[in-house]
């Protein structure tokens, strides 16, 4: 028995041994119930169920218990053990986490990274004056151009939102060193990414720091923007991006359907920015969240005053819409975006700039900077005088830079500059349309120079306007036609007729039809009603110039009626088309009247260089005789055909377009207005799109969709009435025609020829008397023996006619007739006395002339001249006391 228990006692003086039992507790560490858990499994001894061994009896000592009772204790040495050791790794993270503070406290110490930018003086963290650590110590930023460019760039680095505005603000202290940040392009992560010069001691002396306003995210999480304000989103600068509005609580895009500059000048205007430069597609419309935009220029000035309508479904699978304003310059008071008076950007406002401190080179700049062409014009006053403030800086630009912000400035030497000099400026149109496949740049199909590609143009309608607009930013003269387009289709433009340009036309990315353009290129017709009328301009130097009336005649009108493709001239005078307010052409026309174009007629300088004001020659032209209408007997009914490439081709329209396109043949016709119109022959033929207001078939949009053939009925034209006589009883008064009693007089009804047959008929205002007669050569004459004061009141002429199921009638304009007395009395008086002077007159010469043969034959000469000059001043005496009826009298009398 002792032998046992020495042996149960040994193992567990080896494990007091091993568990250094000795080791005292921690205090203040918590132990977790699963790590003690841990540790009893660790060391756990199994026993049987009844916690005795084999051959132990119930009087031997309970050495089990015992043992268990020594395991709890290692256990909980083991415990105390590693809490120690934990404790021992906190105190050493303790020691970590001051040696990380004391690397902090030292961070504090240490410089800033080299040019690091921050703001200071601020109202808010993302507001304040601009430093950037430069070489040691924090620099402000001087001199030069500061642009909303490099303010997006210090709030991108600053995390502070989008650009809100700069100013200058806090003088510059004396001999503090200073940085002029440039090349800022705005999309830059951080003022590094910039080119900068370095300042000095004293190169900020006597000038501004910059003061930085950013939008602070967190500010604006807090208070949302005005409801309907607007923003340019994703863009390169702070003045371009996709269009957003802020409508009912949310951000919301721009779309559908057109989108041109009147908006767009009234995004950029509200977002302070320059001049509109383009707008373009934008991204792909991905979650429906639009509002549509329409603003009339009629005093809208912000996006509130336009209209608009929420259009949540309308732009699926439709595009937002991109604007790009320039930023720091524009061009006011102008005729379109390319001219105007300069004006630049300094501290938020806008100021002039003086014609001293602006040369030619600064001009191909700006040009460039708005999407225009290579300066033109470059004049003082040539836009006004400006009403603000004048820009304080000269210009020294080299020329071939994108932006006026990337151009060098100096302070001008002296700060005067003179009333009425401030610069104005006019650029050529851009180069970013053209025609293609016609032979010459003044034909062919229309392309426009888009988002880095050139695409088709294309329209259903408004093809005379945006001909107009092509031919006119092309430099050629006016459009000649329109034949049918290219089969591909291209984004549709819709233009008034009356823009420089066609990036000023609304568009839509809408397909349709491509649109082909003839121009003239060396004459065009200006001011007129449709493309056959309005004031002659030839091209003289690249510019138009307006043409004499002294130095044109019909001969030339013919020449430049059918190189227009019009038809024969109608009318030609001076000033019918306004005088012009260009120059004069110095050259005299030359034309046989045979010649296809005006520059294979012969000129020749004008003998004097004059030209009377208001004299500029006008010019209409018959529309051309390219329309006809066939199978129906008349020339003002049938089937319509144009003749096209060398054939007539029938014409076509869907049924929506036919009465618009019939209203356009009954009007070229001139067969009055539309009666009728039925489908025509089944024969495939383009189709014909017209708005009903074009002059001529060929103002309107020729597709290449098939379609049925056309029939028209036209109405018959206005009639003519007009008064004749054989008697001389006829005069013209104050008040209108004059009868004479007692003399006869007829009345002429006439019409053009358009339909067979019909009647006049003849009305008379003062009674209910008519008269009617066939029309005998599409007119008919109505004879009065003799006229007496029942007579006097208004005539008018009344065309009947009946044909193809319709009744015609039309009447013309009122014939007011006056009846006065016989001018008879003072016919004889008058004639009495011219028979005595004569008389005297050959006395007198017999008594006072006595000569030989020879002289009687060199008198019997002068006695002829006497006599023929006594007839002339009594002739002149008596005209000059009759009225105007006994002077018609009294030539039928001589």
């Amino acid at each position: 028995m002792k032998m046992q228990k020495s042996v149960s006692v040994v193992p567990l003086l080896l494990l007091l041994c091993l568990s250094g039992v000795g080791v005292t507790k921690g205090q203040g560490v918590e132990v977790t119930k699963a790590k003690a858990v841990d540790f009893k499994t660790e060391f756990e001894v199994k026993t049987p169920a009844d916690g005795k061994t084999d051959g132990q009896t119930d009087s031997e000592p309970d050495l089990w218990a015992e043992l268990r009772a020594l395991r709890d204790m290692v256990v909980e040495h083991r415990v105390e053990q590693r809490v120690e050791k934990r404790e021992a790794v906190t105190q050493s993270q303790l020691e970590d986490v001051k040696t990380q503070n004391s690397d902090l406290q030292a961070q504090s110490v240490s410089p800033p990274a080299e040019l690091s930018v921050r703001l200071v003086n601020g109202t808010t963290s993302c507001s304040g004056t601009v430093e950037v650590f430069y070489r040691g110590e924090w620099s402000a930023v001087c001199s030069g151009w500061w642009s909303m460019r490099d303010v997006m760039v210090v709030c991108r680095e600053l995390h502070c939102g989008d650009a809100v505005a700069v100013n200058q603000e806090a003088l510059v202290e004396e001999g503090r060193r200073g940085v002029a940040i440039k090349s800022c392009r705005g999309h830059e992560s951080t003022i590094t990414e910039c080119g900068f010069r370095e300042g000095g001691p004293g190169y900020c002396d006597g000038r501004n720091y910059h003061y930085v306003i950013c939008s602070d995210l967190q500010a604006q999480s807090v208070s949302p923007p005005a409801e309907l304000s607007v923003r340019l989103v994703n863009g390169t600068t702070s003045c371009s991006g996709t269009v957003e509005v802020f409508y009912r609580g949310e951000w919301f895009g721009l779309c559908p359907g057109w989108w041109g500059m009147k908006e767009a000048k009234v995004v950029c205007g509200e977002l302070d920015c320059g001049n509109f430069v383009d707008v373009s597609r934008g991204p792909l419309v991905e979650d429906g969240r639009t509002i549509y935009v329409s603003c009339s220029l009629y005093g809208d000035e912000s996006i509130g005053q336009c209209y608009k309508d929420e259009g949540s479904k309308n732009c699926n699978g439709g595009y937002y819409h991109h604007v790009t304003c320039s930023e720091s310059v524009r061009l006011v008071g102008g005729a379109g975006l390319c001219s105007g008076r300069v004006e630049v950007k300094s501290n938020q406002s806008w100021a002039s700039v003086c014609e001293a401190d602006f040369d030619r080179q600064d001009a191909e700049v700006v040009c460039r900077d708005l999407g225009c062409g290579a300066p033109a014009a470059l004049q003082g006053g040539l836009y006004g005088e400006g009403k603000g403030q004048t820009w304080d800086k000269e210009f020294q630009c080299k020329g071939n830079e994108s932006l006026l912000l990337d151009c060098d400035t100096s302070d001008r030497e002296n700060n005067t500059c003179l009333p009425g000099n401030a610069v104005g400026l006019t650029c050529s149109e851009p180069d970013d349309v053209r025609l293609v496949g016609g032979g010459s740049r003044c034909a062919g199909g229309v392309e426009r120079y888009d988002q880095g590609e050139w695409r088709t143009v294309g329209t259903l309608s408004d093809v005379k306007d945006i001909a107009a607009v092509v031919c006119r930013q092309l430099g050629c003269g006016s459009t000649v036609s329109v034949p049918p387009g290219n089969p591909a289709r291209g984004f549709e433009a819709s233009c008034s007729g009356s823009e420089s340009s066609l990036r000023e036309c609304p568009r839509s990315y809408d397909r349709s039809p491509g649109l082909t353009v003839i121009c003239s290129e060396s004459v065009r017709l200006v001011d007129g009603a449709g493309l056959c009328s309005g004031r002659v301009e030839v091209k003289s130097d690249q510019s138009w110039a307006s043409v004499c009336e002294a130095d044109f005649d019909r001969q030339d009108a013919e020449v430049v009626c059918g190189e227009l493709g019009c038809g024969a001239p109608a009318a030609l005078q001076g000033g019918l088309y306004g005088g012009g307010e260009g120059q004069t052409s110095d050259k005299e026309f030359q034309c046989k009247g045979k010649e296809s174009l005006l520059l294979d007629c012969d000129t020749s300088d004008r003998e004097n260089n004059t030209c009377l004001p208001g004299n500029a020659v006008g010019l209409t032209c018959s529309e051309p005789d390219d329309v006809r209408l066939v199978g129906g007997g008349s020339r003002c009914a049938g089937g319509v055909e144009r003749y096209d490439q060398g054939e007539w081709r029938t014409v076509g329209s869907g049924d929506w377009a036919r009465t618009r396109v019939a209203a356009v043949v009954c009007r070229q016709l001139g067969c009055g207005s539309a009666v009728s119109v039925l489908p025509g022959n089944t024969t495939g033929a383009h189709g014909l799109v017209c708005d009903g207001t074009e002059s001529a078939l060929r103002e309107c949009v020729i597709t290449f969709d098939r379609h049925s053939g056309l029939t028209v009925i036209c109405s018959s034209v206005q009639p003519e009435i007009f008064l004749t006589d054989s008697m001389g009883g006829v005069s013209r008064g104050h008040q209108g025609p004059e009868v004479f009693r007692g003399y006869s007089f007829t009345i002429t009804c006439s019409t053009q020829p358009q339909y067979p047959g019909g009647s006049f008929l003849l009305t008379f205002t003062g009674s209910n008397r008519t008269q009617t007669q066939p029309a005998v050569n599409h007119s008919a004459a109505f004879l009065f023996p003799a006229a007496d004061d029942s007579h006097q009141g208004n005539y008018r002429c009344v065309y009947d006619n009946y044909g193809f199921s319709h009744n015609f009638s039309s009447e013309s304009e009122l014939l007011s007739l006056t009846i006065t007395a016989s001018p008879l009395p003072a016919f004889i008086i008058r004639h009495v006395v011219v028979l005595l002077i004569l008389l005297t007159a050959i006395t007198t010469f017999y008594l006072y002339y006595k000569p030989t043969r020879r002289q009687k034959r060199v008198n019997r000469v002068s006695s002829m001249d006497l006599y023929v000059n006594a007839m002339e001043m009594v002739s002149l005496s008596s005209r000059a006391e009759a009225g105007p009826g006994e002077e018609r009298a009294a030539q039928g009398t001589e």
